[in-house]
């Protein structure tokens, strides 16, 4: 997701209101994907924005070591690996800039997007900050965007990765719900979070579909995420984070071992 959006809107707003939020596993072995290269490609929860200790040289992409990506490399030691996946990254941040690694000798592909597109940071500055009807409003403003214009985008990310690897497994990522309900919780209201949820739901079902219809396989982290959302006992994702707020709605080191990089491992093969 992009983090300079958010935090240009939650420092200087959400600072001004005083509002504050509540706040692995081991991978198998995968000798078919590990006999070719991988590329991971994708947004913020493909980088590894939330997981920390970010990969100097990656800049702005804040590209984590702690990431799925990196660990699932470290694991199975793929013929080759490109970490391209950004922070901020739209569907056409990745046409121009993150798919020159792919090629016909590319086994495995991963990626995470359309999140942006739809306009998460938004989304969640809008939700925090502003009243429940104002907040349902933004939601439906990006469900309406997820309806008529991020297939068409996910479409042309597709293709473009079929034509550029047409022997690889592709394995397309969706995102966790924020939220566990049910639960006594600072912050957000119940209508709030529960509207956050089924948005996650609205553009993961998007994403899913593009996916299948492409023959790629997608991979659901809602299973391995639940019971650790925001407002669990035992969250993987940030809420507000005071020391970095670009981080905030994004995997903690935890989520992405022990969220994603499962995921990844069982369809990467």
């Amino acid at each position: 997701m992009r983090r300079s959006r958010l935090t240009a809107y939650v420092t200087s707003l959400l600072l001004a209101t005083g509002l504050a939020l509540t706040g692995a596993a081991t991978a198998q072995a995968s000798p078919t994907a590990a006999t070719g290269g991988y590329v991971a490609l994708g947004d913020s929860y493909s980088s590894g924005v939330g997981a920390g200790s970010y990969i100097s040289s990656s800049g702005g992409c804040d590209r984590s070591t702690k990431a799925y990506p990196y660990l699932w490399n470290a694991a199975h030691s793929p013929s080759s690996f490109a970490f391209n996946a950004c922070s901020g990254a739209t569907t056409d941040d990745v046409l121009a800039g993150q798919l020159g690694s792919l090629n016909s000798s590319t086994a495995l592909v991963s990626i995470t997007i359309g999140g942006n597109d739809a306009g998460f940071s938004n989304v969640m500055t809008t939700c925090v900050l502003s009243s429940d009807s104002t907040c349902l409003s933004k939601i439906n403003s990006a469900k309406a965007y997820v309806d008529s214009t991020l297939p068409g985008k996910l479409d042309a990310v597709y293709n473009a990765i079929s034509a550029k690897a047409p022997s690889a497994r592709v394995v397309v990522l969706g995102y966790p719900r924020f939220y566990l309900l049910g639960q006594t919780c600072l912050g957000l209201s119940d209508t709030k979070r529960s509207a956050i949820n089924g948005a996650a739901d609205y553009i993961d079902a998007a994403v899913q579909k593009r996916a299948l219809d492409h023959d790629f396989v997608y991979g659901d982290v809602r299973t391995p995420f639940s019971s650790h959302e925001i407002c669990s006992g035992d969250s993987w994702l940030h809420s507000v984070n005071w020391l970095d707020i670009g981080e905030s709605y994004h995997p903690t080191a935890a989520g992405q071992s022990g969220g994603y990089l499962p995921v990844l491992t069982t369809n990467a093969s």
